[in-house]
């Protein structure tokens, strides 16, 4: 019997799946000959990742600072309720923030942490003052300007 947490993907699929995941760009049949199928098999079987929900999809990587946006920064969020229905009014809210990057549920000090983009400062300070504390529910916040990116969206180790 399968084990059901277990993907049921073969070498060829592992093998699709780093190049892509290296190189999004990939044309079907140069990804077809560095993972040594034809083109034909390399397409369907690529079809099937994202059809299966492996591959959720494939974008370009824009440099921040390039398009104004400079300045990382990550906010601890702690709301005031522990409830399914507070937790649920903060993430449709979020949602809607279009310099919120990320916003990860997690376990510790905080209910939230939020990855943000923004220009500076300034554009960080006028974010959290309008928008960040009037999100539903939220009691606290703690910012953390991020002064180094060591390391960004690495690829999964698989």
């Amino acid at each position: 019997m399968e084990d059901p947490f277990t993907p049921s993907l073969d070498r060829t699929d592992m093998r699709i799946l780093r190049a892509l995941q290296a190189e999004g760009r990939l044309t079907n049949a140069e990804l077809a000959l560095r993972v040594n199928v034809s083109a034909a098999t390399c397409h369907r079987r690529t079809q099937r990742l994202f059809d299966e929900g492996y591959i959720t999809g494939v974008r370009a990587q824009v440099a921040p600072a390039a398009v104004g946006l400079g300045a990382l920064v990550m906010v601890g969020v702690v709301l005031d309720r522990s409830t399914p229905e507070s937790f649920a009014a903060f993430e449709e809210a979020v949602l809607k923030l279009k310099e919120v990057l990320d916003c990860n549920l997690v376990a510790g000090d905080f209910d939230y942490l939020l990855k943000i983009r923004v220009r500076d400062m300034a554009d960080f300070n006028k974010l959290h003052g309008q928008k960040l504390i009037a999100l539903p529910g939220v009691r606290q916040t703690r910012t953390f300007f991020v002064m180094k990116e060591v390391k960004e969206d690495a690829r999964l180790p698989f």
